[in-house]
């Protein structure tokens, strides 16, 4: 397989303005691999892609939610009123408040969300943040066993060492190293042949683990995981047995009902040149549906008009 990572090209006006790389591996239902692009064996930072593999770990350490907030402990949601609702209701159901939360104070990612927000005087807060659901998540696990919350997001508190036990097992590697991630919960830092193998393990285990809650949940409820017009809720809509998630700095991470899986990397961490690369990894899979044709180009404007796109080199 080609290691030469795949070109994402910005044109306007008919000229090659700027290019991506792309570090991307697509395997078949069976795990081959049937495109890989760049160096897919070596650490990254998957980031939010992480958070389904996060959950597992809560729900194998007595974590029990309803579906809806499995996949808002999963998502990078818009902070929409069902979000922020949601978090809530995780937070109250485990006795605690909005204070508990650790990660930091942000608007909405929906500008709906953070336009009423803000007309309506109130300042962002922490339930807000798109990480919210993972961090209540992650509180409720801790009073569920006993365990102190002030720290909740050490890497050395028993939820962080049990998640990182869980990450490891489904990866089928050991974590290199810890970071901090945006929200400052711990972050794992693996391969994305790792990535792949995880994702896979999450909708192959048998129905009613944890592995497979989780996949469940995301799947049923993508709206949940990201937001009502975000690519994801779109992609699993128009995919029935298709889990995607995103992650911060343009990664990304899928897998179909029946094995078929992918991660995109781009190296720059550029968001902009991560849709088409996406939909050119679901398509060498067979995956594809007319949903998807909007996101094969990202326009680029001038003056409000498409005058270019943002697409992959030769598709």
């Amino acid at each position: 397989m080609p290691v030469e990572p795949l070109i994402v090209e910005v044109v306007r006006s008919g000229f090659v303005e700027s290019v991506h790389r792309a570090r991307v591996l697509a395997v078949a239902d069976g795990g081959e691999p049937v495109r890989a692009h760049g160096e897919v064996a070596v650490p990254v930072s998957p980031r939010s892609t992480m958070k389904p593999l996060q959950a597992v770990g809560m729900l194998r350490a007595g974590l029990d939610l309803d579906d809806r907030s499995l996949a808002l402990a999963c998502a990078s949601h818009a902070g929409e009123p069902f979000h922020v609702d949601g978090v809530r209701k995780i937070l109250a159901d485990a006795g605690l408040g909005e204070s508990a939360l650790q990660c930091p104070p942000a608007l909405p990612e929906s500008q709906d969300a953070a336009h009423e927000l803000i007309r309506s005087g109130r300042e962002p807060g922490r339930v807000h943040m798109d990480c919210s659901g993972k961090h209540a998540a992650m509180l409720a696990t801790c009073v569920v066993n006993g365990w102190p919350i002030a720290d909740y997001r050490h890497p050395t508190h028993p939820l962080q060492r049990a998640i990182r036990r869980t990450v490891d097992e489904l990866t089928g590697e050991r974590a290199v190293a810890t970071g901090v991630d945006g929200c400052g919960a711990p972050l794992f830092f693996v391969s994305m042949v790792g990535v792949v193998r995880a994702y896979r393990a999450l909708v192959a285990a048998p129905p009613g683990s944890p592995e497979r809650r989780v996949a469940d949940a995301m799947r049923a409820h993508p709206e949940w995981t990201s937001g009502t017009t975000r690519f994801e809720n779109i992609l699993m809509r128009a995919l029935p047995g298709l889990l995607a998630k995103a992650g911060a700095e343009a990664f990304f991470a899928f897998v179909h009902e029946d094995g078929r899986a992918g991660a995109v990397k781009i190296e720059d961490g550029a968001r902009r040149a991560r849709l088409p690369v996406v939909v050119a990894a679901l398509r060498a899979l067979g995956l594809d549906a007319p949903e998807l044709i909007p996101f094969t180009a990202t326009p680029v404007l001038g003056a409000g008009e498409p005058v270019g796109e943002i697409r992959v080199r030769g598709a």
